[in-house]
């Protein structure tokens, strides 16, 4: 059963625009904590942005913040990353996660139970 579907990405040039979506199911949208991952290759796993869907606060990673920006939409169960100001370093496999609220505190891998397929962002100079 598929619970998380992405889509957006591409390629971009760099100072660019790309907005990712994420559409849950009613179940796993519903109070969790909701995000991206990205992944470089050659690199670990990182998080980028969260949401905690009960009441929307939001968590962003120190390389992210004031270009990126997360926001829910309640009435279909869907979670967008708005990325502006695009740089080279941005371009990864970025990963919608799901899971359990204290995920939006840990960032740690196992607290997301439900992931997207991926989606390239590639940015160029």
């Amino acid at each position: 059963q598929v619970q998380l579907v992405e889509s957006g990405g591409g390629s971009v040039q760099a100072g660019g625009s790309l907005r990712l979506s994420c559409a849950a199911s009613e179940y796993t949208y519903s109070s969790k904590c909701m995000g991206w991952f990205r992944q470089a290759p050659g690199k670990e796993r990182e998080g980028v942005a969260f949401i905690y869907t009960g009441g929307g606060t939001t968590y962003y990673g120190d390389s992210v913040k004031g270009r990126f920006t997360i926001s829910q939409e309640n009435a279909k169960n869907t979670v967008y990353l708005q990325m502006n100001s695009l740089k080279p370093e941005d371009t990864a496999m970025y990963y919608c996660a799901a899971g359990q609220g204290r995920g939006c505190g840990s960032w740690r891998l196992i607290d997301f139970a439900y992931w997207g397929q991926g989606t390239q962002v590639t940015v160029s100079s």
